[in-house]
């Protein structure tokens, strides 16, 4: 019995790596048309009685405003050349905050999220947290930052049904991702955090707030994407 366990304890291990080494390397080729989280939010609409909302379309780097991933890069994760995945002086910083101020705040990289919302599922459980490290490390490895940013940007939610640059564009402001100018691209970035609940059609003061300090850290950061040096 133990010696039938081992068997399939080792075969379980092996399809879980195989397959998921797998999946990484299909979408450092292919577009990410669909994710976990995009599922979630049907079944919470259909619970909920709403109608069903899935607003999303694939477009390459090369079709999205430079100016949204430099606005994503100024305001959720400043050392994302530089770390290999985990921003370990964020994670510190947010400690301490929490030791001090008792405010508790994320400090996730944009590889985190990518991993995230590409292979998992929301959640605080140890083993999500610990198949967010997995594919973290995974996705630097494979993919490098420039993937991961084209990933990120393409699934990452912004609204209530809307997902990834394209389709925020569209129901925002009328016109395509490589259209979004500096202010547009700023305003999303200021929403992410909490999109849900934050509506670039209709932006708050705080989120209007942020956005000018977004574009102040793009200002500071050199005004381009990608960085010519780092």
């Amino acid at each position: 019995m133990l010696k039938f366990l081992r068997k399939v304890i080792m075969w379980a291990l092996i399809v879980f790596f195989g397959s998921s080494i797998g999946m990484v390397f299909v979408y450092k080729y292919l577009p990410v048309y669909i994710t976990p989280l995009m599922v979630i939010r049907l079944f919470e609409q259909n619970k909920d009685d709403k109608p069903l909302r899935l607003k999303h379309r694939w477009v390459p780097m090369e079709r999205i405003s430079g100016e949204l991933p430099l606005a994503v890069w100024a305001s959720e994760d400043q050392r994302f050349f530089t770390h290999n995945g985990f921003d370990f002086k964020e994670i510190e910083n947010a400690i301490e905050e929490r030791n001090s101020r008792g405010r508790l705040r994320g400090a996730s990289t944009i590889s985190q999220q990518t991993a995230k919302n590409v292979f998992l599922w929301p959640g605080q459980n140890w083993l999500r947290k610990g198949l967010e490290v997995y594919f973290t490390k995974l996705i630097e490895w494979i993919w490098g930052k420039e993937r991961i940013m084209e990933v990120y940007i393409n699934s990452i939610e912004m609204g209530d049904g809307i997902y990834g640059a394209q389709a925020a564009a569209k129901q925002f402001w009328g016109h395509d991702a490589a259209s979004l100018s500096r202010e547009e691209s700023a305003l999303i970035a200021s929403a992410l955090p909490n999109p849900l609940r934050r509506n670039c059609k209709s932006p708050s003061a705080y989120m209007l707030q942020r956005q000018g300090q977004i574009l102040h850290q793009m200002k500071l950061l050199g005004g381009k994407y990608p960085p010519t040096r780092q």
